[in-house]
């Protein structure tokens, strides 16, 4: 796998083969990453409904800053596969260390906020004062994990822009296997063992945070041979390369800002609304983030490929694997769509909610069934093709206008002024993912998106 994607290609038998290698361990490690949360939810949610809703909340928070993580692991991604494209590692190892040090800052000031100002924190997602108390809790314990999440994310980074994708998913199933035996034994007290509850949680996802980051270090610093990366590696920063990786990762980071922030706003403004609309978004939203893990690893898979493609110098074939990209794309938001909707009743089963609670949990997903036919296309064009090919700026604009123009203020302005179901607002909340499907069509199809993005 290693070597992988140094390979031309060219046939479209070749593509295709390549696309899934890279796609299918992407896909399987996303889903297991957010299995992890999903394990989480459905053990609290059978523990307590409260407990459940606190650490939704406090979930929020990592889901914002998951998605600048991200948005700085896409950045190495994007650079230094065109880098591995010509075959040149050294610049490549100079933006890798400029981005860990730059994840270390935001994780460092997560931690800060969340350690002086938790109850202000949680407010925002929750006024409820049970809620929130459970909320500190779970956020107590889980701030010291934003550190190794952070070391993992860059790490993973690092070894997707060389194609190896499989230890992503081995990271996944071990830290899925442990955060689900710990919190089996402590939310619950099985074996002797206290019963904490939703402290019980996030103990068993610290641990197995803990866990990831020191197996990814170990495999990047000794086992990835593409690279050969050393610690004193990360001692050295060029300041144009850095420079470069800035240029290119502020937009994508802005994007994924404002989608993080744009999720935690369907927090925000259905926990104002009625005191079961956020234990049932958690229940519908976790489910759904699983499924759209599909769509995510088509996206980094395509950001690979279309990178290495124009490192290499083949810009004849680029538009062509664009077009064959996107018919993937649509197979797949159609397979999700199916996927979703016949998922969300044996799932809903497993938690413990009220009847109106899971009522209402189950019409969100059969609206977000159809919404994912749409996300997966418009996301992995956008992300992966449009933005993989060195044109963030197209991605910043249009989810600027979509979602803080159009999708946040129609929102609240259905929410707090119509007063609509929660079920309205869910619809409004995502409108975002079905119209940004034309431009997505447009500008990879007829518009200028290729970029070079490396120093001769």
């Amino acid at each position: 796998m290693k070597r992988a994607t140094q390979r031309s290609i060219s046939s479209p038998s070749s593509f295709y083969g390549m696309f899934f290698a890279l796609c299918l361990p992407l896909v399987l490690q996303n889903m297991i990453t957010l299995g992890v949360n999903l394990a989480d939810n459905i053990m609290l949610g059978s523990f307590s409904e409260t407990a459940l809703s606190g650490a939704a909340a406090v979930n929020q928070v990592q889901f914002v800053y998951q998605q600048l993580l991200m948005a700085l692991g896409d950045g190495i991604v994007m650079i230094c596969s065109q880098y591995w494209g010509r075959q040149q590692t050294g610049p490549m190892k100079k933006i890798m260390a400029f981005g860990i040090r730059i994840a270390l800052g935001i994780a460092l000031a997560l931690f800060l906020a969340v350690t002086f100002f938790p109850a202000q924190v949680l407010h925002l997602f929750t006024t409820d004062a049970a809620i929130t108390a459970e909320g500190i809790r779970y956020l107590n314990i889980i701030r010291f994990s934003y550190l190794f999440f952070a070391v993992t994310q860059i790490c993973l980074a690092c070894l997707r822009s060389v194609g190896t994708v499989r230890i992503a998913f081995n990271l996944s199933v071990q830290t899925l296997i442990v955060n689900c035996c710990i919190n089996y034994v402590l939310i619950f007290g099985h074996f002797g063992a206290p019963r904490l509850g939703i402290a019980g949680a996030a103990i068993g996802t610290l641990t197995a945070r803990i866990l990831e980051a020191a197996v990814a270090l170990w495999y990047l610093f000794t086992r990835e041979m593409n690279l050969k990366m050393k610690a004193a590696d990360l001692l050295h920063i060029d300041s144009l390369l850095s420079m470069d990786y800035i240029r290119v990762t502020a937009p994508m980071m802005v994007v994924s800002g404002l989608w993080g922030l744009n999720t935690a706003m369907q927090t925000v403004i259905l926990g104002h609304m009625t005191s079961e609309a956020i234990a049932a978004n958690s229940a519908a939203s976790t489910l759904f983030l699983l499924v759209k893990a599909m769509p995510a690893g088509a996206s980094a898979a395509s950001a690979i490929l279309i990178g290495r493609k124009i490192g290499e110098g083949n810009l004849r074939e680029v538009k062509k694997d664009a077009v064959r990209l996107q018919k993937i794309f649509l197979t797949i938001g159609i397979c999700c769509g199916i996927i979703l909707f016949f998922l969300r009743i044996p799932v809903l089963s497993m938690y413990d909610l009220a009847d109106s609670t899971r009522a209402m949990a189950n019409s969100f997903l059969i609206v977000l069934s159809i919404i994912t036919v749409t996300m997966s296309y418009q996301m992995p064009t956008n992300n992966g093709i449009i933005r993989g090919g060195g044109n963030p700026g197209f991605v910043v604009k249009m989810d600027l206008i979509s979602i803080w123009g159009i999708v946040i203020p129609l929102s609240l302005f259905m929410a707090f002024v119509v007063k609509a179901s929660p079920l309205v607002v869910v619809c409004c909340l995502n409108a975002d993912q079905v119209f940004k499907c034309v431009p997505a069509f447009i500008k990879a199809n007829y518009g200028s998106w290729i970029r070079k993005l490396t120093r001769d």
